[in-house]
């Protein structure tokens, strides 16, 4: 019943983007030199990637606030509303947000749509068996790939509205260079968790590509969607791991509920073996906005601090 309503809902959306505005993508440059373009983006890390490159030439909304997990994201009539109002819609693609993006898709004759990791090349994307042919879509855990979604990001906006292409390009410059020491920051700090610690586990497969960029062995209790099962045998399986290994902390995830690692928490200590929960890691979605962890910047920052603080110990 749920997957037919909201199939049912996705239909509607389909025929209300079909009869909205009128030709938007030609209503928009005639008069986009004069206003913002309004822009919806579907998680915060990509309206985060937006402002940063549109600056006060964008306003932005984003979708998916603090906490909320894209895999089981059902947009709302409000969403509806957004969207039929926006220039431009970006989103991250690689199926991260579901049956959302076929409408996306659909809607690109009307409403310039942009999956933000188009432009990344498929070699650099991991397909894992698990994954049923598909991409890892967490692209943002690698800096390095996700400075190409930007670059992406600032190539469309320069399309849409050529005559504030320096703009773009001038902002994205700024933040790519930002990203850059970033990446820096990400690596040499990894470098100080010693390499038998360097193994991060947490509720769900989202930090794959976090974990080949920076030297981590990496474990989920889920796969790669949330929208996964974790079953008993996969509890056991991981405590059995964490025991034979000594790993000292295990992570929870603010878009994740804690049950599925306090489960694991309880199955390693009927083991005889204490681990602690070495923190809360942002994962599908960023902090609160006007916190540090509400940017991308401050979100990894986050990130890596309460990994190396709980791995890196005497």
């Amino acid at each position: 019943m749920l997957k037919y309503k909201n199939f049912a809902f996705l239909l509607v959306l389909g025929l209300l983007m079909s009869c909205g505005k009128q030709d938007g993508n030609q209503t928009a440059r005639e008069d986009i030199a004069q206003r913002q373009i309004n822009v919806v983006a579907t998680t915060g890390m990509i309206g985060d990637a937006v402002r940063n490159v549109g600056g006060e030439r964008v306003a932005v909304i984003s979708l998916m606030g603090p906490g909320v997990d894209p895999h089981l994201y059902k947009a709302s009539e409000g969403d509806v509303s957004r969207m039929s109002r926006a220039d431009m819609i970006f989103y991250n693609g690689l199926h991260l947000e579901g049956k959302m993006a076929e409408i996306f898709e659909k809607m690109q004759q009307r409403i310039q749509t942009v999956a933000v990791t188009d432009r990344i090349e498929r070699t650099r994307l991991d397909s894992p068996p698990a994954f049923a042919g598909n991409y890892d879509p967490h692209v943002w855990f690698d800096v390095t790939l996700w400075m190409e979604a930007v670059r992406h990001i600032a190539e469309s906006l320069a399309e849409f509205d050529p005559s504030h292409a320096g703009i773009y390009q001038t902002n994205a410059a700024r933040y790519l260079s930002s990203l850059d020491s970033l990446h820096a920051y990400v690596r040499d700090e990894i470098n100080r968790i010693p390499e038998n610690r360097r193994v991060l586990i947490t509720a769900h497969d989202a930090f794959h590509y976090f974990g080949r960029a920076y030297g981590m062995e990496v474990r989920g209790l889920q796969g790669i969607s949330t929208a996964s099962e974790t079953g008993t045998a996969d509890v056991q399986e991981l405590a059995r791991f964490i025991v034979q290994r000594q790993i000292p902390a295990i992570f929870v995830e603010t878009s994740v509920p804690p049950r599925y690692i306090e489960a694991l928490q309880a199955a390693v200590k009927s083991r005889g073996f204490d681990v602690k929960i070495g923190g809360s890691l942002f994962s599908d979605a960023m902090g609160n906005p006007g916190t540090p962890e509400g940017v991308y910047l401050g979100m990894v920052r986050h990130n890596v601090d309460t990994i190396v603080g709980a791995l890196a110990g005497k």
